[in-house]
């Protein structure tokens, strides 16, 4: 039975068939909160109106992501953003063409300092700065890939009270889940993670919240459905089925009535695998830094937002880029927008979006306020690249 309208099907549909040409798809995923629309589109079914059943495979590194999407042992996966640019320049691991599908999520993420750091006085990038001046010794921060994006924030973040991330302090790459234990043995001052790690870092008292992600860029992309180029040019309509799941479950996720029912099920052994709670407040935007502040986020982590968070923008993928420019990753300025039109699989979500009814935005770049007061649109990639007073290259 075809779900779709039969103009579209034969204006941009392969063979006329918009048949899974696989029914069964392997999603890889971090433990991390923001890998709910893909297990809730395998749990409550929303994959089976779409003739596919997604399998979430847990993975326990980024690293291995990388390299199971690369071997074709995944078919797609729940992936940093920055860690698909990475792969499709050839700068984090062997280079291959990558696809990214949609975007999953905005926001929610954070930065979290030592108690040992507080008890110095340093509870914000200012005071940090402050103190790294005053008291100059190795400093470590942890992110979790090199070019994906917790390094972006927590360089960012650094970067903007005027610390040098690679000659300042020095920083590390830890999976999501280690990073509460290698706090508490001393091995960092600091990481940047997805939740639900930071409220348990509060939780098993080993560190406080001095940033969040979306007080870094307000709504800012995240993870996105990645696949490489060449799955996706083989299972055109499987692409688009798992998209379709997926906006259905997102969809799902951001009714805030289903976010308790949601969170109990990614806090399982299977998922997550952490209590309810340090999941369930920041989903329902309760904030507590652990450092005696309390309020309510607007800015908590969105699923859908009626289609904003899902659509992949062409100036998010470039953005990743610029950083990793920026940061000396990228010995030469790209083709910015060649790039991402090649990643970013815009098309392909927009028949997607029309099927399921999601909003699709009139414009594929979007503009943006960062935390030093610049403005991200899009528009001039390579001087905003070369524009930063700290940079590597």
């Amino acid at each position: 039975m075809s779900m779709v309208d039969p103009a579209i099907r034969s204006g941009a549909w392969a063979a006329g068939s918009d048949a899974p040409e696989k029914t069964e798809v392997r999603i890889g995923f971090i433990p991390l909160t923001d890998c709910a629309s893909v297990v809730i589109a395998s749990v409550m079914g929303f994959d089976k109106k779409y003739g596919i059943k997604i399998v979430p495979s847990k993975e326990a590194s980024w690293a291995g992501v990388r390299d199971k999407l690369v071997n074709g042992e995944l078919d797609a996966a729940h992936v940093l953003y920055g860690l698909m640019y990475g792969v499709q320049m050839g700068i984090g691991g062997q280079k291959k063409d990558m696809a990214v599908l949609m975007n999953l999520n905005n926001n929610g993420q954070a930065i979290s300092l030592s108690n040992q750091l507080k008890a110095k006085g340093a509870v914000d990038g200012a005071s940090l700065a402050a103190l790294i001046k005053k008291e100059p010794r190795e400093y470590t921060f942890a992110q979790t890939f090199p070019t994906g994006t917790h390094a972006m924030w927590l360089y960012y973040w650094l970067g903007a009270y005027g610390v040098n991330p690679f000659t300042e302090v020095k920083n590390i790459t830890v999976p999501p889940p280690q990073m509460i234990a290698n706090m508490r043995v001393g091995n960092m001052d600091g990481f940047c993670v997805g939740e639900p790690w930071n409220a348990r870092a509060i939780r098993d008292n080993v560190g406080f919240t001095a940033a969040t992600s979306q007080g870094i860029w307000k709504d800012h992309p995240e993870k996105v459905l990645g696949a490489t180029a060449e799955w996706v040019a083989k299972h055109p309509n499987t692409a688009r089925a798992m998209i379709m799941a997926i906006l259905d479950a997102s969809k799902y996720i951001d009714d805030m009535k289903n976010r308790s029912s949601v969170a109990r099920i990614i806090a399982e052994k299977s998922y997550v695998n952490t209590d309810f709670d340090s999941i369930e407040d920041r989903m329902l935007g309760q904030y507590n830094n652990g450092n005696g502040k309390k309020w309510q986020d607007a800015n908590y982590m969105k699923f859908y937002n009626d289609g904003t968070v899902n659509f992949p923008y062409l100036s998010d993928g470039m953005w990743f880029l610029t950083q990793h420019k920026r940061w000396g990753l990228l010995k030469e300025d790209p083709d910015y927008l060649a790039v991402a039109k090649k990643v970013n699989q815009i098309e392909l979500y927009k028949q997607a979006a029309t099927q399921t009814k999601t909003p699709i935005p009139k414009d594929v770049m979007r503009s943006s306020k960062m935390i030093d007061g610049t403005v991200w649109d899009g528009k001039n990639p390579k001087s905003y690249a070369a524009g930063f007073k700290v940079r590597q290259s």
